[in-house]
């Protein structure tokens, strides 16, 4: 049988002559289907929900994503261990397969249960996380520092600047003292970061405030 070809006409503006092109069309079907292969080798990379940790496989995968997006922390055996917020929002986003103890894939709601256990306050957490992280901003924990979050400038990794701000997320329907409060203005003051409330309605949305030191 002959070969099904296309032909394409191209003008040239200068000479005013046509050129006439035939083009295979077998040979034009094949790339995309080499595309779509390669495509799909890229696994995603896998994490062990063990215990209090979440730690992943020891694989360039994994180190890519702390590489490029600063998610977790690499360890001495060449895994990234990643917070519960990071695991979940990688999971969430798609990036990353979550499995337990038995091997099984987890999913948002499984997951979610059991980070609860762990951290009682963790969904107004992840909340304000996943806000900062979709924003661009590069989120890590502060517990050194007395908070639940220091927060870098767009642009800013670890390690190549200071941390702007430390967040302290709290539900809109909580309450703080004025001695908390005065306590978490210490800890921004004494670690010359600049402190923000992120405040978490039922609905899950986050509203920031920032506070200052103002000298009269």
């Amino acid at each position: 049988m002959p070969k099904k070809t296309s032909t394409k006409t191209i003008i040239n503006k200068k000479t005013k002559t046509a050129v006439k092109i035939v083009a295979d069309k077998k040979k034009e079907k094949k790339a995309p289907n080499i595309i779509k292969k390669e495509e799909s080798k890229k696994e995603k990379p896998k994490a062990f929900f063990a215990r209090e940790r979440v730690i992943t496989e020891d694989n360039d995968s994994a180190r890519e994503l702390f590489n490029q997006s600063c998610y977790g922390k690499i360890l001495d055996d060449g895994k990234v261990q990643l917070s519960l917020q990071e695991a979940l929002y990688l999971m969430d986003k798609g990036k990353m397969l979550i499995l337990d103890g038995r091997n099984k894939e987890m999913n948002f709601q499984g997951f979610l249960k059991r980070a609860n256990k762990i951290e009682p306050n963790f969904w107004i957490r992840y909340c304000v996380f996943k806000d900062m992280r979709t924003r661009g901003y590069v989120v890590k924990t502060a517990l050194k520092f007395g908070a639940d979050f220091r927060v870098y400038d767009r642009g800013i990794k670890p390690g190549e600047d200071h941390a702007r701000w430390i967040i302290y997320p709290v539900h809109e329907g909580s309450t703080l003292t004025w001695y908390e409060f005065a306590a978490k203005n210490r800890v921004a003051h004494s670690t010359k970061k600049r402190l923000m409330m992120g405040v978490v309605d039922d609905e899950g949305d986050v509203t920031y405030w920032e506070i200052k030191w103002l000298r009269p």
